[in-house]
């Protein structure tokens, strides 16, 4: 099932897309048709209270940056004002001079996970999703990445959660900026598997449904600029694309 949240004549819902078109969702039963997907607007297909980053935990990007190989998951957070949709604009601060996509794979939880273990992870997860971990790189020198990570518009998610992924380790991900293709990786290359991030996480980190856990980038992350279209595609699921926007 591909899960969306939507817009449209003024209201938002959630709804499960069957070919084009969108229907309502109750429960897990689908309801009365809302509309086709050029009617409507979609939104990030998930409303989180947290997001969980993992940072360096592709091989490709660590051997790239030359970085010590990690013994346990680097974790940061976003934070929920990031959130923004497919076709979104990216909004670039004034006084960023290098703003840099990364993009990721990103697992949608489904139930409450606290202490969950590695050989049940999937139990509590309800889809993924294509995100863009976008960073102001200049702003990494503060010291802690909380306005490198979290200004408005840094979390781009979508464009659906596809529930039905039987192995998320086999997935493609490939980022394009205005159709060149800059990363291309499969998530093979993780360090930590899901799973086992799922689990190290809710050690201590209560994740509830709704929430995103970001799994890292691959090698190959750059800038972008205003007016750049930045498309991040993941077999199996589909592409999020956004516009990078001017100074703000």
């Amino acid at each position: 099932m591909q899960i969306v949240r939507y817009s449209i004549d003024g209201r938002t819902g959630c709804g499960a897309l069957v070919g084009d078109v969108v229907h309502d969702l109750l429960d897990v039963e689908l309801g009365a048709v809302v509309g086709r997907l050029s009617e409507l607007t979609l939104l990030a297909p998930c409303d989180p209270r947290t997001i969980v980053c993992a940072g360096s935990n592709y091989a490709g990007q660590i051997i790239e940056k030359a970085r010590p190989w990690p013994q346990q998951p680097s974790l940061f957070l976003k934070s929920p004002n990031a959130i923004t949709g497919p076709d979104a604009t990216i909004r670039r601060p004034a006084e960023v001079r290098r703003l840099e996509y990364e993009g990721e794979l990103a697992v949608v939880i489904g139930r409450t996970a606290r202490d969950v273990p590695a050989a049940r992870a999937t139990d509590y997860i309800l889809g993924y999703t294509c995100a863009n971990d976008v960073t102001a790189d200049d702003w990494r020198a503060d010291g802690q990445w909380a306005r490198a990570k979290s200004a408005d518009t840094f979390c781009p998610l979508g464009p659906w959660i596809e529930t039905d992924i039987p192995d998320p380790s086999s997935l493609q991900i490939t980022t394009r900026i205005g159709g060149k293709v800059v990363q291309s990786a499969p998530t093979s290359d993780m360090v930590f598997e899901i799973a086992d991030l799922l689990a190290y996480v809710t050690r201590w980190i209560t994740l509830e449904p709704g929430d995103v856990l970001l799994t890292g980038s691959p090698a190959g992350v750059g800038p972008m600029v205003p007016g750049d279209i930045v498309e991040v595609e993941i077999s199996g699921i589909g592409t999020l694309r956004n516009t990078v926007g001017g100074s703000r």
